[in-house]
């Protein structure tokens, strides 16, 4: 499956999370780490925009993108899933060892353990 985007779309997807963030923060009654959390997604989003010669930012915008890239992308991502599956275990661990239910910690695990299970079931009947 192939996206074709614009170089504008993560650098305008960047700037209208950061000012989601910032409005949480705003009424969470943090307007200035608000700033902050815009600023920086805004920074990422320029960032991402004016580095257009950058193979790996070119990349990350979609328009770079070659197998290589896609396979750097699937390892990169599949990384960055078991970080956080291992930081979700270890905080449902500790919220148990502290008397707690383990949650919100449980029902995350429980999403990412049967999502990889449903995804091994889907993938394994189309290849």
């Amino acid at each position: 499956m192939r996206m074709t985007r614009s170089k504008w779309f993560v650098p305008l997807l960047s700037v209208a999370l950061g000012l989601v963030v910032f409005t949480a923060q705003w009424i969470g009654g943090s307007p200035g780490s608000g700033l902050i959390s815009l600023a920086i997604m805004s920074g990422f989003g320029l960032l991402i925009l004016l580095g257009g010669r950058s193979e790996t930012i070119r990349g990350l915008r979609g328009d770079g993108r070659d197998e290589r890239f896609r396979m750097i992308d699937i390892h990169a991502t599949a990384l960055a899933g078991l970080a956080v599956i291992l930081a979700i275990i270890v905080a449902f661990i500790v919220e148990l060892a502290r008397g707690h239910s383990g949650n919100p910690y449980g029902w995350l695990g429980a999403i990412g353990g049967i999502t990889y299970l449903l995804a091994i079931v889907v993938f394994r009947i189309r290849g």
